[in-house]
């Protein structure tokens, strides 16, 4: 997806394009990584000094309701990046340095025993570790130590 898709499916959607909504568009078309609530801040801020904090995580938490962002939950908190390409339901394998994901295309859910009075509503699945190009890095650090 790139800037203008962004912009365009916010204009279906009813949303006012506004500038800081362009450059943030262009911020994760640009980006291929996860961005925290505070990198999106930071960098909106060299642009539009005077932008709050609560204008950003509304706008990325609406960018997450459209689609166009996706939300993981990190040990030092939620980041977003662009939506991945992937069409059918799926969930994410991420590597914790370089932030890569990979499809993960089997649903734990199938497998999951779920007590007949619970209703799910939604679900998300995602596995942390190394993608082979940083975990080949970590080995060569820690044999150098």
């Amino acid at each position: 997806m790139n800037t203008d898709d962004i912009i365009r499916k916010m204009a279906s959607r009813g949303l006012r394009i506004t500038e800081q909504r362009r450059t943030l568009a262009k911020l994760f078309a640009d980006t291929p990584g996860y961005l925290s609530p505070k990198d999106v801040y930071d960098y909106m801020g060299r642009f539009y000094p005077g932008l709050s904090f609560d204008t950003v995580y509304r706008n990325l938490r609406l960018l997450d309701e459209l689609g166009v962002l996706e939300q993981v939950v990190f040990e030092d908190g939620v980041k977003f990046k662009l939506h991945c390409r992937e069409h059918d339901h799926h969930h994410h394998l991420i590597c914790l340095h370089c932030g890569k994901t990979y499809p993960l295309t089997h649903c734990p859910m199938e497998a999951t025993v779920v007590p007949d009075d619970f209703v799910i509503v939604k679900h998300k699945f995602e596995v942390f570790g190394y993608c082979g190009a940083c975990a080949k890095e970590e080995a060569a650090a820690a044999d150098g130590r």
